[in-house]
């Protein structure tokens, strides 16, 4: 797939934000579901993984996997310095957010925790999909967070 279909990422959070897609393991009592759920989010938007051993991205099953599947800020890693198949990311403002980028919520640390989908933007505000804390068009206004980074997710080349 030459571009993100953004419109197939939404349509993934919305059958899937508040049940388990059987096809993947539930990540709740390992520390988390929500950046296993954005991956799966990403990969329907994309449809395609990076298979490159340790810091690629990519999901078989749940011992056949990168930790950018599952794990906060490596996937953030993944997206951001990807230069091969696969999402991609860059940091933008909340401004810039559009229905199926990502945003990634942490403490004040600098430890980031948290990986809910965009879902809808309108009047300024941000309405995410979520597992671990699982929700469908929840305000991220409604959560508490020190810091936030808004990933613009993109495919290829940079826009």
């Amino acid at each position: 797939m030459d571009r993100y279909d953004r419109d197939a990422a939404v349509r993934y959070a919305a059958t899937w934000a508040l049940r388990r897609n059987p096809l993947y393991l539930n990540f709740d009592a390992l520390g988390g579901d929500c950046t296993n759920f954005a991956s799966q989010c990403l990969y329907a938007g994309t449809g395609e993984m990076n298979f490159t051993p340790v810091y690629g991205w990519y999901y078989q099953n749940g011992y056949k996997r990168t930790a950018s599947w599952t794990g906060v800020q490596y996937l953030y890693r993944f997206l951001v310095q990807n230069t091969g198949p696969g999402p991609r990311a860059r940091i933008v403002t909340a401004a810039e957010m559009a229905p199926g980028d990502l945003v990634q919520l942490g403490r004040a640390t600098g430890v980031f925790y948290h990986s809910p989908i965009v879902v809808s933007v309108s009047g300024g505000q941000i309405f995410i999909a979520a597992h671990s804390e699982d929700c469908w068009m929840r305000n991220l206004s409604d959560y508490t967070y020190d810091q936030a980074r808004f990933l613009k997710i993109f495919m290829g080349e940079r826009p």
